[in-house]
């Protein structure tokens, strides 16, 4: 597997290896062991899928200590722009984002630790995106992000008049707003 650091500690871009042959392909999702040796040693407990359609934007998502949850994700069907925003007290890249292309051709992951607000727009006429998260959800700890934040000037990939957002996500509050208690 080839692993990517990116300009923000702790985010990590994981290619994995792709066997492939008339058949098809074969392709390792998840080995705790190999993932371990990485560094990533959550205890993964809970899976999500989602479907979307072209110009979904979903988040920007988190949820408070003590269930904060680590997220290793990626896409089954199709293309996503993935986002993850620092949101650690007390560190050097607080409020900075990466985004990465995730694709069901590639297999590429993501994995966004504690303390990051996540999100993603959708490329791809669908796409089938899928996570595992080492805490299970709890509406009284979640929190967001105003996707369009002007601090933050996220590109989403998606014309403005092509965005299917829901209510809920045109709500969160500012990040400069934001209830946050995460330290780095």
């Amino acid at each position: 597997m080839e692993v990517i650091e990116t300009s923000i500690p702790g985010l990590l871009v994981l290619k994995p290896k792709i066997f492939g042959d008339s058949r098809g392909y074969f392709c390792e999702t998840y080995n705790k062991k190999n993932y371990e040796a990485l560094g990533i040693k959550q205890n993964f407990c809970q899976d999500n899928l989602s479907k979307s359609s072209y110009g979904v934007i979903r988040g920007l998502h988190y949820q408070l200590q003590p269930e904060s949850q680590a997220k290793l994700v990626s896409v089954v069907i199709g293309e996503v722009y993935d986002v993850a925003v620092d949101i650690r007290k007390g560190s050097p890249t607080y409020g900075k984002w990466f985004g990465v292309r995730l694709d069901a051709e590639t297999k590429t992951q993501f994995f966004i630790p504690q303390g990051f607000a996540h999100g993603f727009s959708v490329l791809s006429e669908t796409a089938v995106f899928t996570y595992k998260c080492d805490n299970l959800y709890n509406t009284a700890l979640e929190g967001g992000i105003q996707f369009d934040d002007p601090a933050l000037g996220i590109d989403w990939m998606i014309p403005a008049d092509k965005r299917i957002i829901s209510d809920k996500d045109t709500k969160h509050p500012l990040l400069k707003d934001i209830q946050t208690n995460f330290v780095f």
